[in-house]
């Protein structure tokens, strides 16, 4: 090799070469550094450029979630408004205009939507053709409007019976500058309810209730607290085109297609417009770019970040009425990369420079400027992620489950409160199918759900049930895609709110309504019923009599009097049902009534074999209430306990004060039997629902009346062996304590 380089070096070829290069070693050196100097520079315009794409579409896709979660709460706020709406409709006081009841009903629903941004509760009456409002000024009675007279038509009709109409956006006027954009909810009143003095539904139409509803509040609880990065904010538009809420007050109520052209005529809003005209006025969510000639108080030219979802107060994708925006300056997110793509093309330049003075001092300054550009990439990054930190925030802070999912169902990414509310930890459950996570029967339809979102993208929402830790609760969730570059749906976002309570909520007005109407009703039947019977018995007590006992129709007249003792009994508890006498109200001790009660079951317990366990709380609050009634609460329960438990087994009772500070009492009682079925569930304390042979229906009808009338509460928990190995049903009564007893 030595004399290989020898023989080179001594060649008449390199000593040619040799020559050249020192005769024309400047132009060499200009044109090599020149070439090095354009190819690092291209290098760092290629870099730079995919460095900034890369960053501008990461805070659009966060300001895409943004808006879904916003779109999402509005949706939210509407089905609430359309739930009280539909309760109020139920309300017998309503559909018969009982004027007496009406006033304090829809005073009742005015304060529990008033928050929601609702004007006033209006109920317009078929019957006087007069509409009837409640809001803050109070209660009154005016004459029917053409407004009202245009939904009292849309009502009337049969097909409409039971929907709810969200019209267009109007203004309202109020004062010389105030004006108002309002949503009016609409929904018939039918007379399909009964009550004291109508014990049969007339199916009759009644008339119409409204929500007047200011759309600006309603949008803005939810929108005024986003912002996006340092000074972006988020407005909404209806499907008009109008804004609805925006950052800039003058810009509500007008339409967004004129207004910014009235604010400033030479900017070109052709990319916006398209975009609402194309996208958001269509129901479509996505993230994009648009020119505005202002942003807060900064005038002329600016290139904007735009992402945007529709809101669906149900179900229907076509359902579409408003569109939410969050929009940034996409010079926020460039010029926080701008310093040091300036800065690298500097950098650059002496390393050319460093390369001419040579290599020891050029390959220090390029450690240099590694060690630079590595902490100006830090610092940069922290600044960008300062508005990943309010999305992450919004979602950690939620009090919603919030997950991500791929197309084979398995999760992705759960938050913080997802975790708490499965019990879980994370290591324990990213990576599993869904339908391991929400562990019940449902959980395929969860899966079919996702599956329609990636084929579709477009966003759904179900009600689904799901077991933790033994227990069951009722999700609302809704299911929407998220995008890669080229449009396509990579991953399902699910935003899951639990809903249980107020489910519980809603099923206990609808049990104590339904208990008011059919008691009495009950009463009624039971009246009339009684004095017939009474002459029935009488009769059939004399003819008994003078029968010979050993002949046919003394046992045909026995068997008479057998069955009308029955019905006798059956009237007399449907009256007890219907008013339970006078109480003698006074302070009772659970503990000694539930013994008393067992002391009389004592023989029936034996014979069925079932073994008591007792777990009572010593000096355990007195409630108040009549004794007899607070007993025949326990009685039905424990009796219907040893139904269930024909093979034996073992029945558990247990007192205890409730953990809210001694207010309450609670007192479970368990069976081992073969539990509820599910179908049953939601029956149970139906009048006359029964799945005995001998049976009235009426003994936990009338418990659920007798724990109500004391303030109190009643629940229950059951397994059947579909569902668990360990069968048997608790119940829960609460009852409140009027003070400390001693239970001895």
């Amino acid at each position: 090799m030595k004399k290989f380089f020898r023989q080179l070096s001594t060649s008449p070829f390199f000593e040619l070469c040799f020559r050249l290069y020192i005769k024309n070693y400047k132009k060499i050196t200009i044109i090599t550094t020149a070439f090095l100097l354009g190819i690092i520079l291209l290098l760092g315009w290629m870099s730079a450029r995919s460095l900034r794409k890369v960053v501008v579409e990461d805070f659009n896709q966060q300001q895409l979630l943004m808006a879904r979660h916003a779109a999402s709460q509005i949706e939210d706020s509407l089905n609430h408004l359309k739930r009280e709406m539909s309760l109020l409709g139920m309300s017998p006081s309503l559909q018969y205009s009982e004027l007496i009841w009406m006033e304090a009903r829809m005073k009742i629903t005015f304060s529990s939507v008033k928050e929601k941004g609702v004007l006033d509760v209006r109920f317009i009456n078929e019957r006087n053709a007069r509409t009837y409002v409640v809001n803050g000024q109070g209660y009154r009675s005016v004459a029917m409007s053409p407004e009202d007279e245009k939904y009292l038509d849309w009502a009337r009709r049969e097909d409409n019976q039971g929907k709810i109409l969200l019209s267009d956006i109007r203004s309202r006027h109020s004062g010389s500058n105030n004006k108002k954009l309002i949503l009016e909810i609409v929904t018939p009143v039918w007379q399909v309810s009964v009550d004291e003095t109508h014990p049969v539904a007339q199916n009759k139409f009644s008339g119409a209730l409204m929500f007047p509803v200011d759309a600006t509040i309603l949008t803005g609880k939810v929108l005024k607290a986003i912002q996006s990065g340092r000074t972006g904010y988020a407005w909404v538009i209806d499907r008009n085109g109008n804004f609805l809420y925006h950052f800039v007050r003058d810009f509500i109520g007008e339409n967004a297609f004129e207004v910014r052209k009235r604010k400033a005529p030479e900017i070109s809003f052709d990319k916006i417009n398209e975009i609402q005209q194309e996208a958001m006025l269509k129901g479509k969510d996505g993230a994009s770019w648009y020119i505005s000639g202002w942003h807060r108080d900064r005038k002329g030219e600016i290139k904007k970040l735009i992402a945007y979802a529709p809101v669906r107060p149900s179900n229907e994708a076509e359902n579409h009425i408003w569109s939410v925006a969050v929009v940034a300056p996409i010079s926020e997110v460039e010029g926080a990369i701008w310093n040091i793509q300036i800065r690298q093309f500097l950098l650059q330049g002496v390393g050319i420079l460093a390369i001419i003075s040579g290599g020891l001092f050029i390959v220090g300054l390029m450690l240099r400027w590694s060690v630079s550009l590595k902490s100006e990439v830090e610092n940069t990054t922290k600044e960008l992620r300062k508005s990943e930190s309010l999305y992450r925030s919004l979602i950690e802070n939620a009090e919603d489950i919030i997950f991500t999912v791929d197309r084979q169902g398995r999760l992705l990414s759960m938050n913080e409160y997802g975790y708490y509310f499965l019990n879980k930890n994370q290591e324990d459950i990213i990576g599993l199918n869904i339908t391991e996570v929400f562990q019940d029967e449902e959980a395929g339809s969860l899966v079919k759900t996702i599956e329609r979102v990636f084929e579709t993208n477009i966003s759904k929402n179900l009600i689904n049930r799901v077991r933790v830790n033994g227990s069951e609760y009722l999700l609302n969730t809704n299911l929407s895609g998220l995008l890669d570059g080229n449009g396509h749906v990579i991953s399902v976002l699910g935003i899951s709110r639990d809903i249980t309570e107020s489910k519980k909520i809603e099923e206990h007005m609808y049990h104590t309504e339904k208990l008011a109407s059919l008691g009495t009703m009950s009463a009624g039947v039971a009246h009339e019923i009684n004095n017939p019977l009474a002459i029935i018995l009488g009769f059939t007590e004399m003819l008994i009599e003078k029968m010979p006992p050993d002949s046919e129709s003394h046992e045909i007249l026995k068997t008479m009097e057998r069955q009308g003792l029955k019905a006798k009994r059956i009237v007399e508890n449907l009256l007890s049902f219907a008013r339970f006498g006078e109480p003698k109200v006074q302070d009772v001790n659970i503990n000694e009534d539930i013994e008393a009660i067992l002391a009389v079951e004592g023989n029936t317990l034996l014979l069925n074999n079932i073994t008591v366990e007792k777990n009572m709380e010593e000096s355990l609050p007195f409630v108040k209430g009549d004794p007899c009634e607070i007993q025949q609460i326990f009685f039905n329960i424990i009796n219907n306990a040893i139904s269930a438990m024909k093979e034996g087994g073992v029945l558990k009772i247990a007192t205890r004060s409730a953990e809210d500070g001694g207010r309450n009492v609670e007192i479970s009682i368990s069976d081992t039997g073969i539990g509820i079925k599910r179908e049953y569930r939601a029956k149970i304390f139906d009048p006359f629902f029964t799945t005995k042979s001998d049976g009235t229906g009426l003994g936990l009808t009338i418990t659920y009346a007798l724990a109500i009338k004391y303030g109190g509460l009643i629940a229950f928990e059951t397994k059947t062996k579909e569902e668990s190995e360990e069968t048997g049903t608790t119940f829960i009564v609460t009852l409140p304590a009027v003070k400390a007893g001693n239970s001895q």
